[in-house]
């Protein structure tokens, strides 16, 4: 048997092939939209009578695909994704990427490895279809095609965009805890890093507002001193803050001594994660 026959009885094998409700756009529906900043990329396509089709990736994640139709309901279970051949491409074999289950709203969300696959399909021209053997929690099956019609040019965007994407986002930078050798307050080179990441962020972001700086020890030694010494890391911190960009007057710095523990002080462990900067930022 040819490859071409393969091929055949393979589709006709996947569940409803021969008499599943289809949803796809045709190559005259299939409209691709790009919505690009520093801070998400995302890519996405309107199936007709269905729903949308998004790709996303956003700063400092990895990509993420999620099918959201516009009626709750229409999935149910599991339902198969499968790489099938655009109708001019015959004889193109199929494969799977995966098996995956609806959620709660009826939706799909694909981790990053098959999300991947998704955009080599569509970049060779392919249909990634999910299927299901309930639609509306009836015996009719279904399928749902992503069109690779129209596809080359908006990915050419998609991967410009992902050039500008900025390292880290929100979520990642608004609550974090620099940590500082005992009786120490100078920044590590680690501890630049992390404040440069921060920095960047706060620059590009319109919607941060304030930052909180502050300053702890441990409980090791004269609490004057450890007052004194969490004093010196918090305004160290904000120092290089200012340096690096960041509007004095969006800081507020503080410092707190040994009163505000993360953890116990009864281990070496312990002390070292007390000995810190937490940096807060806030938006509107």
């Amino acid at each position: 048997m040819n490859t071409r026959c393969l091929a055949l009885l393979l589709l006709l094998l996947l569940p409803g092939w021969a008499q599943a409700v289809v949803f796809r756009a045709s190559i005259d529906e299939s409209v691709w939209e790009m919505e690009n900043s520093r801070f998400f990329c995302r890519l996405s396509q309107q199936v007709p009578a269905f729903g949308r089709a998004l790709f996303e990736h956003e700063a400092g994640e990895s990509l993420r695909f999620q099918l959201q139709p516009t009626q709750k309901d229409q999935l149910e279970g599991e339902v198969l994704l499968v790489a099938r051949a655009s109708p001019w491409q015959p004889g193109e074999a199929p494969f799977s990427i995966a098996r995956v289950k609806i959620d709660p709203e009826g939706g799909i969300a694909l981790n990053s490895e098959a999300a991947n696959q998704m955009l080599v399909a569509l970049h060779r021209g392919m249909t990634p279809t999910f299927s299901s053997e309930h639609w509306f929690q009836s015996a009719e099956p279904v399928e749902v095609g992503i069109s690779a019609a129209n596809f080359q040019s908006a990915y050419d965007d998609y991967l410009n965009c992902l050039t500008t994407l900025l390292p880290v986002n929100y979520r990642q930078v608004a609550r974090t805890a620099v940590l500082f050798p005992s009786a120490t307050w100078r920044l590590s080179d680690a501890t630049r890093d992390r404040l440069d990441l921060i920095a960047l962020y706060v620059k590009t972001d319109d919607s941060v507002k304030s930052i909180y700086v502050d300053g702890h020890s441990d409980n090791y030694g004269r609490r004057l001193l450890n007052r004194d010494l969490s004093k010196k890391r918090a305004e160290e911190v904000t120092r290089y803050l200012v340096s690096q960009g960041v509007p004095e007057e969006m800081i507020t710095t503080r410092y707190h001594g040994e009163r505000y523990p993360v953890v116990p002080n009864t281990s070496a462990d312990n002390r070292a994660r007390n000995r810190r900067v937490a940096i807060r930022l806030e938006r509107d």
